[in-house]
């Protein structure tokens, strides 16, 4: 499928163009592209600004191997997910058995390579970092003694002792500030790249705070949700990369007489009697009998200003994020010293906040870069853009160059080895600038009461990340949902 031919790119404009669909659906990321294929029937019309679809699962190559430089895993919370991949006839496909690590600030003075941290394997039985056993050993080597007897506290404080105005205070007012700063800063932090301090626990941990109020104690809520999971890894990938959802989505909707016009802006979205007028910016016009609104937050205020009240409910600025991707030719990282790789708290003097060991967690991935260029070729991924104040290096205006430079030098300190520069034999930086807006619980709050207003006007609907949460077990299933409720105003 080609993008321009089949993806219907580059189509004259002009104010004399008007088409006529069931429904228009402003956005390609995968919430718009769940919800045209869901729509496949109504033949909807997918308008994308950007020239290429799919937001943040970005496909990549190195040395002719095909990574994902984006999105990577998702949740297995729910089967929403599971349930698309089949559809699409993809191959789901389980990370290793290897543990992920974390970094943390050692005080000792007995770090390693860079001095300032000490990595560990992450315990086993958690939510975000959020322990369910205080006194097991992978869980005392993250926090010590002394954490592991504050953390054990919450089994007889009484319940009424807590603070569940964010996920930091949730968790220090029942574990205590070791937990929070050595568990669930690095992993909620990296996995929502903002300060626990932002995060509203219902976002970032469905389930959590109502298992807390059943049971009393946060971390039998822990063991409780984890009870409730999936067997096995609480992630999945998919053979080839995730960025192949993307690209299965559109050819769904292509397939089923759909159709996804790239390099595409929309600038207005209006009223036409019982129906929509859809305005782009090469001063096309669209009618449709529904629209749905698939795009960032900041562009679907201003699509939905005048429709329903936005006052308020534009996202705060979002972090920007740089993700560097390393192919490396090193026998030091054979073993695996990290697992899957690390999760990176702050003052830990690296300036990633996460890195993944992509060839250690992926054996379809290991087992191509293994066939194509050897066994010493590792694939390690490195993120930056923490958010909330807590990046210790400001990497939004650095070079490609120089952020391969920093990345180098935050594998030595993190996987505790001697990265040569010959040993590089290919990069790829990835850049998203306003991306993750944290969800706080007043935007959450806020972002709620939107869909609400956007949910009383006829054959208007609004899904995304931003009003959905992150991740694809959350956006999925939102924009299958938006897909019915259209489907249910059409009959």
């Amino acid at each position: 499928m080609t993008e321009h031919a089949e993806h219907g790119a580059g189509r004259p404009g002009g104010t004399d163009d008007v088409d006529d669909v069931d429904v228009v659906v402003v956005g390609a990321g995968v919430a718009g592209l769940t919800v045209a294929h869901s729509l496949a029937g109504r033949r909807p019309l997918v308008l994308e600004a950007s020239p290429v679809p799919g937001g943040y699962l970005a496909p990549g190559e190195l040395a002719g191997v095909p990574v994902d430089v984006g999105a990577e895993s998702y949740a297995v919370r729910s089967t929403a997910v599971a349930e698309l991949v089949a559809e699409l006839g993809l191959e789901p496909v389980t990370p290793s058995s290897l543990s992920a690590w974390g970094y943390v600030p050692d005080r000792s003075g007995m770090g390693g390579r860079g001095g300032a941290g000490r990595a560990f394997p992450l315990p086993g039985t958690g939510v975000l970092g959020i322990p369910g056993l205080p006194w097991a050993a992978d869980t005392r080597r993250a926090i010590g003694v002394l954490g592991a007897l504050r953390a054990s506290l919450d089994t007889v404080l009484p319940a009424s002792r807590v603070d569940t105005s964010d996920l930091a205070a949730f968790v220090r007012s029942r574990l205590g500030r070791r937990v929070l700063d050595r568990l669930v800063t690095p992993v909620a932090g990296g996995v929502h790249s903002s300060d626990p301090a932002l995060l509203s626990v219902d976002s970032v941990a469905p389930g959590l705070r109502a298992a807390y109020e059943r049971t009393g104690s946060l971390t039998a809520a822990v063991r409780s949700l984890r009870a409730q999971a999936p067997a096995g890894s609480a992630v999945r990938g998919i053979a080839g990369g995730l960025h192949g959802l993307v690209s299965a989505l559109a050819r769904s909707v292509v397939e089923q007489g759909g159709e996804v016009r790239l390099s595409t802006p929309v600038e207005r979205v209006e009223r036409d009697g019982v129906g929509w007028v859809v305005r782009t910016a090469d001063g096309s016009q669209v009618r449709a009998r529904a629209v749905v609104v698939a795009t960032t937050g900041r562009a679907a205020t201003r699509l939905l200003d005048g429709l329903v009240d936005v006052e308020g409910a534009e996202p705060a600025r979002g972090t920007d994020i740089r993700l560097v991707t390393l192919l490396l030719r090193t026998p030091a990282l054979d073993a695996a010293p990290r697992g899957t790789g690390l999760l990176v708290a702050p003052g830990s003097g690296v300036g990633a906040k996460a890195s993944t060991h992509a060839t250690a967690k992926w054996p379809w991935l290991r087992q191509i870069v293994t066939d194509t260029l050897g066994a010493d070729a590792h694939v390690v991924r490195l993120s930056y853009g923490r958010g909330g104040g807590l990046d210790e290096d400001d990497v939004r205006g650095a070079t490609d160059d120089a952020l391969v430079a920093r990345a180098l030098r935050d594998v030595e300190a993190l996987y505790g080895i001697d990265v040569a520069g010959p040993a590089v034999e290919g990069s790829v930086v990835t850049r998203w600038d306003d991306a993750l807006p944290p969800p706080t619980p007043a935007v959450r709050e806020r972002a709620a009461r939107l869909t609400s207003d956007v949910a009383e006007v006829p054959g208007l609907e609004v899904t995304g990340a931003w009003v959905a949460g992150t991740g694809l077990a959350a956006v999925v299933p939102h924009a299958r949902s938006v897909a019915q409720s259209v489907e249910n105003a059409l009959k």
